[in-house]
């Protein structure tokens, strides 16, 4: 019995000692968010093949210097007319998006280079990075939006 008396006041000075122990869980949920540094680096590319007239496709963006707030590389592009871009673009972060910029040039068959420029701001997707843009060319002015995945 004595035994069973001790035993009981264990059980009851071990349960009380538990109940000043707390047990805390934390978690996070994190969603999309802004690119970490090199997060942009690396190759990009859009898919639609046909231009209208007054548009550019084939964007290819090669990401080649990032920092938290700036991003640079090598840029090609086709417009309408065969008119193939090549030059560089960068950009400024800011969240989610790119205040962007590309110069460079422009070849077609029969025609001498051209100076061009793009600007825009793009939109930093999960798996993607929307582009509208607005430029000039020698061929015209030309916009639109492209889609560019990771290569």
């Amino acid at each position: 019995m004595k035994n069973s008396i001790q035993l009981a006041v264990c059980l009851a000075v071990a349960a009380s000692s538990l109940a000043c122990i707390g047990f805390e869980r934390k978690s996070t949920v994190t969603g999309p968010s802004a690119p970490g540094i090199g997060a942009l680096m690396g190759s990009w590319s859009s898919s639609n093949l046909i231009p209208s007239p007054s548009s550019c496709t084939d964007f290819k963006w090669n990401v080649s210097e990032q920092t938290a707030t700036s991003a640079k590389g090598a840029f090609s592009a086709t417009c309408a007319g065969d008119l193939r871009l090549t030059g560089n673009a960068e950009g400024t972060l800011s969240g989610s998006t790119i205040s962007w910029s590309a110069t460079g040039v422009g070849t077609a068959p029969g025609l001498t280079g051209c100076n061009i420029a793009l600007t825009g701001t793009a939109e930093i997707r999960l798996d993607s990075v929307r582009v509208p843009y607005t430029g000039t060319t020698c061929l015209g002015p030309v916009n639109g939006v492209e889609i560019l995945r990771r290569r």
